[in-house]
């Protein structure tokens, strides 16, 4: 069984995966998520047992009072709602957490989406345009000012951040951070049209002498 846990989890390995973080505020939401799924396993196994008990016949009528205090009332009633109590706290405290807040060395990019490609602008070099790739430093967080020219779509970079949506006359800030430079893969993951399936974009991630480059617009 543990071998079989251990493989099923090489599968949560790669481009997209919500698991495999590569920065703070990934980390946090894959965190959350083995939390959650610890949860609902340990009521799933609650219930299960509950389940099974539910066809032994007991015909002790004190024995059987006693049991329904413990098992229906106390594990039953009592253990599912702590547990869910306890994770919807937690989980307010990371969504919290994730929010953009003014920060030291912050980078300001803007988002813009249309069917289909994404045009990203920079605070730091206004006159700085690119389409389809997106260009941040590591170790700095950067927030994404995302909106849209059309319908509503999703910006989505599973191993940096979560998923916001890009909604037309609105502007959504979401908070990114890369711990490495390297690239990632972005989606779109909002249904918006024949084609939305191949709606995706690139997060490039520089260290600090390519980022300062790609600010002055030299070629890399």
């Amino acid at each position: 069984m543990p071998a079989t846990f251990l493989f099923l989890l090489t599968g949560c390995e790669g481009a997209l995966s919500t698991v495999d973080p590569a920065g703070p505020a990934a980390r946090s939401i894959a965190t959350l998520w083995w939390v959650m799924l610890a949860g609902a396993a340990a009521i799933f196994g609650l219930v299960m047992i509950l389940l099974v008990f539910s066809f032994r016949r007991n015909k002790n009528s004190g024995e059987e009072e006693g049991q329904i205090r413990v098992w229906i009332i106390g594990l039953g009633l009592a253990f599912p709602a702590l547990v869910l109590g306890a994770l919807l706290a937690y989980g307010l405290v990371v969504g919290e957490r994730l929010l953009p807040r003014d920060g030291v060395n912050l980078v300001q990019v803007s988002a813009q989406a249309r069917r289909w490609e994404w045009r990203f602008t920079y605070a730091d070099a206004p006159a700085l345009e690119t389409t389809g790739v997106l260009h941040i430093p590591a170790g700095r967080p950067v927030d994404i000012a995302i909106t849209t020219a059309d319908v509503i779509h999703s910006f989505w970079v599973p191993r940096l951040a979560g998923k916001l949506d890009a909604i037309p006359g609105h502007t959504n800030t979401l908070r990114l951070e890369a711990d490495a430079p390297g690239t990632y893969q972005g989606v779109s993951a909002e249904f918006s049209g024949a084609g939305y399936d191949a709606f995706a974009f690139q997060v490039v991630v520089h260290d600090e002498s390519d980022w300062a480059a790609f600010l002055q617009g030299q070629p890399e």
